[in-house]
């Protein structure tokens, strides 16, 4: 099944995350990145990162290329803020939503707190599906690995080669 994993990223820890899973099933790197950039330290961070997923915003992303037809699944990547879709994914899947019809979806995201299963869930909403095909929550993956985070990897992945 040709495979795309399509991710933001601010810290790290959802690239770590998406380069193992893509590593593990042989699937296809798409990196999105807003034209402008969050600040990715101290408070301004968790204040201007929240503030844009709680008004659901939609930056404009630098150039990537997706093409859709070349993919029978997506995986979804991406830190959980305010228990929310970060804005970049949430530009991707609106630019890409006939793309994406007819596609297995799954998701993985990755947080320092909480917030995962609703961010999970509005995802779910965004996409307008109630199911997807595999789904995982991340620790903080590259700054804080551990054998927690392993196993999870390792049920994501294996749920995806089935």
């Amino acid at each position: 099944m040709a495979t795309a994993i399509v991710y933001y990223s601010l810290n790290g820890n959802s690239e770590l995350a998406a380069n193992r899973i893509a590593e593990r099933i042989g699937a296809d790197l798409i990196r999105i990145e807003p034209q402008k950039a969050y600040p990715d330290k101290g408070a301004s961070k968790f204040i201007w990162g929240g503030k844009a997923a709680m008004m659901s915003e939609k930056p404009a992303l630098k150039p990537y290329t997706f093409d859709a037809e070349r993919y029978d699944r997506v995986i979804f990547g991406f830190p959980v803020w305010a228990s929310r879709v970060t804005p970049p994914i949430r530009t991707f899947i609106e630019e890409n939503r006939s793309g994406l019809e007819g596609k297995s979806i799954a998701a993985f995201v990755c947080q320092t707190g909480g917030g995962g299963d609703k961010c999970l869930i509005r995802l779910k909403e965004l996409l307008g599906t109630d199911d997807l095909e595999a789904e995982e929550i991340f620790y903080d993956p590259k700054d804080k690995p551990s054998a927690e985070n392993e196993n999870r990897l390792d049920l994501f992945c294996g749920k995806l080669k089935k």
